[in-house]
């Protein structure tokens, strides 16, 4: 259940703590104090958004936190997304600073992606606009879908297969083309394919004749700094590093005959002077190596240009022209075997056909069965909300062909009165038979599991009497099975409140600010008198008010 919502710098509101208990918490308030603001920033902590224009002081960060209370069920559900509640405790937060977002769920950054799968587990926000969800008729299969998690397995099947299957008909489809054609196609897929064969490409030859090249072209200047390092170490010379250091070791070597201790140097010198000597032999090869001519880099050129028009037309590196090789001939396989591979495609094609058709028939079955389940339930939480004898139906159509979502088009047909024909509920019902369906609706799919927590923003909208008085003890009843947090403005549903809280705005030092506190018993009356008769509460209301609360 949802524990705390903590809203800082939104809107009108400064910073503001809402404590929420178990069962059903009322929220009520004048018109224009704040109520919207409310559901909105529960709809940011959902994943909405957020940007500068909804901060009340756009110099501050703006912040929405909602800290929930898991059981072990919904602990081993998001465990699955790779979420560990903290001590039964899930902390969701999204953050507005420096015109960036920042969301957490439990002081780990995640994407908003995550954060809105993970509070869409927790909570489910039922705004006034989601009513017009009932006005589209392609919107009720959706629903239905929704209401039975054994319909997903189904649907995933039928998806896969439909994907599947339009992918052997586009093949078929590129296919279709007239032989002058197809040769056409043939012969420069052979092209192609010869151009990649013909070039006998090796792998990292590119990278050796690139370096190949550079020497070339800098071939000039290599001879000039190897022959001037050469002469100076080399021993062509009388004063080059090879000469003196052949002396000065036959000097040491004649040391050492007189000294034996300097036996030592003389060994470190004629290393020296072995090791230089071994420095001269590798340059001079070099030196050899990097002599080119003008016939040698005319050829590296020639070939390094060839590799590179053959990486602009068919990869940029040498496993990718193989495999563009590789799909090439494959290519050019299919359309010599033409008839062949048109048949193999047409078979397969008719083979998912069939099963996608079965899936399909499959799902629609499953579909039927659990819509039937479904509109029993509605019709039955529907008479609770004192519709009198509602028929309340689901009808399905086949469309021509399966698409992804199967083969059906469904649409909810409902009558309120007895003997009228039913009818699309979008063509039917009114605003407020809509409310009522839709709490009906969310009352039968709520019963079922689901989200722990629903949050209803006026849904008794355009209701009264008898009929808001039933919609009250319905909501009271669904929060024995979930957490409810409704906004209203009917005393009747007011009236059923396990924790009552008033919404109301004021003005401090020039400025207005939007704020919330639970109510004590005697202030839930004088709440309750206020929506029973307005400004004008007299004794006599605030006495009903009383025997609504029965106190």
């Amino acid at each position: 259940m949802l524990v705390n919502l903590h809203i800082s710098n939104i809107a009108l509101i400064d910073e503001l703590d809402i404590d929420f208990s178990e069962g059903l918490n009322i929220l009520t308030g004048e018109t224009g104090a704040g109520k919207s603001i409310i559901v909105g920033s529960i709809g940011i902590g959902l994943g909405g958004k957020f940007d500068q224009s909804l901060l009340r002081d756009p110099s501050r960060d703006g912040m929405v936190e909602l800290l929930f209370n898991v059981d072990s069920v919904m602990e081993e559900r998001l465990s699955a997304l790779d979420i560990t509640a903290d001590q039964g405790e899930v902390l969701i937060s999204r953050r507005l600073t420096g015109g960036r977002t920042v969301n957490r769920i439990n002081n780990s950054t995640v994407t908003v992606s995550l954060l809105k799968e993970v509070s869409g587990m927790l909570l489910n926000l039922h705004a006034q606009h989601e009513q017009r969800t009932l006005l589209k008729p392609e919107m009720h299969l959706e629903l239905l879908d929704s209401s039975d998690s054994s319909l997903i397995p189904l649907k995933e099947a039928v998806a896969a297969l439909y994907t599947e299957h339009k992918e052997v008909m586009d093949k078929l489809s590129d296919m279709q083309t007239d032989e002058a054609e197809r040769a056409k196609k043939l012969d420069f897929l052979s092209y192609e394919i010869k151009e990649i064969e013909d070039a006998r490409l090796r792998p990292g030859e590119d990278e050796e004749l690139e370096a190949q090249y550079r020497r070339g072209t800098n071939q000039r200047d290599i001879a000039e700094v190897t022959g001037e390092v050469y002469n100076i170490t080399g021993y062509d010379s009388d004063r080059s590093a090879g000469n003196m250091l052949s002396r000065a070791v036959r000097e040491i070597q004649s040391l050492a005959k007189l000294d034996d201790t300097a036996s030592e140097l003389s060994d470190m010198l004629s290393e020296i002077d072995s090791l230089l000597g071994d420095f001269n032999r590798q340059l001079s090869d070099y030196m050899s190596e990097s002599e080119f001519s003008e016939e040698e880099l005319r050829e590296v050129e020639e070939r390094l240009n060839l590799i590179n028009s053959l990486k602009v037309k068919y990869g940029r590196t040498f496993e990718e022209i193989c495999d563009t090789l590789i799909e090439l001939k494959k290519e050019a396989e299919e359309l010599e075997s033409f008839d062949e591979t048109l048949a193999k495609l047409s078979t397969e094609e008719k083979e998912l056909d069939k099963k996608l058709s079965e899936a399909a028939d499959k799902l629609s079955k499953a579909r039927k069965k659990s819509a039937d389940k479904l509109c029993k339930d509605i019709s039955g939480s529907m008479a609770d909300l004192n519709f009198n004898k509602v028929d309340f139906t689901m009808k399905f159509e086949d469309l021509p062909k399966p698409t992804k979502n199967g083969r059906d088009r469904a649409v909810f047909y409902i009558s309120t009165n007895v003997g009228e024909k039913a009818g699309p509920l979008n063509e039917i019902a009114s605003g407020g038979e809509l409310s009522r369906v839709l709490l009906a609706m969310k009352s039968a799919i709520s019963e079922k599991g689901g989200t722990p927590t629903l949050i209803f923003d006026e849904i008794d909208s355009g209701i009264s009497g008898v009929t808001a008085q039933k919609v009250g003890k319905m909501m009271k009843k669904l929060s024995g099975s979930h957490q409810i947090i409704a906004i209203t403005h009917l005393p009747q549903i007011a009236a059923e409140a396990d924790s009552a809280f008033l919404i109301e705005k004021t003005t401090r030092e020039g400025r207005t600010f939007t704020n919330i506190r639970a109510l004590a018993d005697e202030e839930r009356v004088t709440e309750l008198a206020r929506l029973l008769g307005g400004e004008n509460i007299t004794d006599s209301v605030l006495s009903a008010a009383k025997e609504m609360l029965g106190m």
